[in-house]
């Protein structure tokens, strides 16, 4: 850790924290994540290990950049690219009620799609999308981040896990305690597109009893009459039940509301 200075605690999670730190060499700023392992079993040390090794083949203009991770003293530092306009959690609060325009949503989410397909294609599961993993750069460019490192072993852990973060993007399939797959993700993104069309959780209830049921009934408030009903149907359509009804991402990719503004964020480079 010597050649980073600290500059602030950024986030904590249920597996460790993110500092934004300062490199004493060329004064640019990045995040470090830094997890506990000294506590794990000797296969969940490895399997952690396994996945920075994942992380680090992930290189995508809309995937968050890994740097390098090293362990100390009983812990594992990932250092990752720090991004500096922000995530799109705050980006929604920020709006204090007042929706985005289509152009702009549609533009953010084919962004976090290209990231995703970068990964499914790869068979490596994103496990923890959410609007406080998706960050912007001053420019405006969207960076998918925080993959759920400390993979969890079995769905029943992940529940357990996600109770302590973030249970508005659960699926029906872990509600009902059966396996994550990639129609896991898919529906997870439905949640952030939803978040970012009406500035609101798709499935809220005050307790977690009533917020699983809501998930497995998979009834959510309407989206406002002002949007297209492409992008009301794109949301249905992820928003499916069963996982096997749910489109894949290359799916996604192709439907013509999606696919008339690749372009725009495609460089040739990406393909």
């Amino acid at each position: 850790m010597d050649k980073y200075a600290k500059i602030k605690k950024i986030g904590e999670g249920s597996f460790g924290k993110a500092v934004l730190v300062r490199n004493r060499t060329d004064s640019k700023q990045y995040v470090i994540k830094e997890i506990n392992i000294s506590k794990m079993q000797k296969k969940e040390r490895d399997e952690a290990r396994k996945e920075v090794e994942v992380l680090s083949q992930l290189k995508h203009p809309n995937i968050v950049t890994y740097r390098e991770s090293f362990e100390e003293r009983g812990n594992l530092y990932i250092v990752m690219d720090y991004c500096d306009g922000g995530d799109l959690y705050q980006k929604i609060n920020q709006r204090r009620g007042v929706l985005f325009p289509e152009d702009q949503i549609l533009d953010w989410f084919v962004q976090i799609c290209l990231a995703m397909k970068h990964v499914h294609d790869r068979k490596i599961l994103h496990r923890d999308i959410k609007s406080q993993n998706i960050f912007l750069t001053k420019g405006g460019i969207i960076k998918l981040g925080d993959f759920g490192i400390a993979k969890v072993l079995n769905s029943t852990v992940e529940l357990a896990r996600t109770c302590i973060g973030t249970p508005y993007y659960l699926s029906p399939e872990i509600c009902e305690n059966r396996p994550y797959n990639n129609k896991s993700d898919i529906w997870s993104l439905g949640c952030v597109l939803y978040e970012i069309t009406t500035l609101k959780h798709a499935f809220e209830a005050g307790n977690m009893k009533n917020l699983v049921l809501k998930i497995i009934r998979g009834s959510y408030p309407p989206i406002p009459s002002q949007y297209s009903s492409e992008l009301r149907q794109l949301i249905s359509s992820l928003f499916k039940r069963s996982y096997r009804e749910r489109p894949s991402i290359n799916s996604v990719l192709k439907k013509s509301i999606i696919r008339n503004r690749i372009d725009k964020f495609l460089s040739k480079t990406v393909r």
